[in-house]
């Protein structure tokens, strides 16, 4: 695992994938503000640098908005944290969504790079977390860039029982 912690707000159930579906693909651009409030009473505020996982070019076209960077905005200010993009999409990739836990990773391995010299405390916020692929390939690059702590904040995150 390239990060130290991932906390998230809520659970990824149905529900919720219906809530994310409306702010990420029906434009509710609104809801990046509630899921930070929500986020924000549930984890004890991190420290550290807050960035994102940058989007895919093509999605962030489509969307007209970027989930991720709006939650870490919002995420930023209520922490009093300072918001800097510290990574960069160096590929795009296929969506996720229907892909097994092996094609994730190799779907998101070296999708990432900094794009500048990157502080020793990082707080990397995405939108869900689902299998840790997005966010381990991410933190990777991260700490390529210097990072030596990296926090995974996300809005909301699937739970696996072994």
């Amino acid at each position: 695992m390239a990060f130290t912690h991932a906390r998230a707000a809520v659970e990824y159930d149905a529900s919720v994938r219906r809530i994310v579906g409306a702010w990420k693909e029906r434009g509710l651009r609104r809801l990046a503000a509630w899921a930070a409030g929500v986020l924000a009473d549930a984890v004890v505020p991190p420290a550290g640098v807050v960035t994102f996982v940058p989007a895919d070019r093509d999605r962030r076209l489509r969307r007209g908005h970027h989930p991720a960077e709006a939650l870490a905005r919002e995420l930023a200010a209520l922490w009093s944290l300072s918001l800097d993009a510290l990574l960069v999409r160096v590929r795009g990739s296929p969506r996720q969504r229907e892909l097994s836990r092996l094609e994730r990773r190799r779907n998101v391995a070296a999708a990432f790079a900094p794009c500048r010299v990157v502080p020793a405390r990082v707080v990397l916020v995405d939108d869900v977390y689902t299998t840790g692929a997005t966010a381990n390939a991410a933190a990777s690059a991260l700490r390529k860039g210097g990072a030596r702590e990296i926090e995974v904040v996300t809005f909301a995150r699937t739970i696996r029982i072994r």
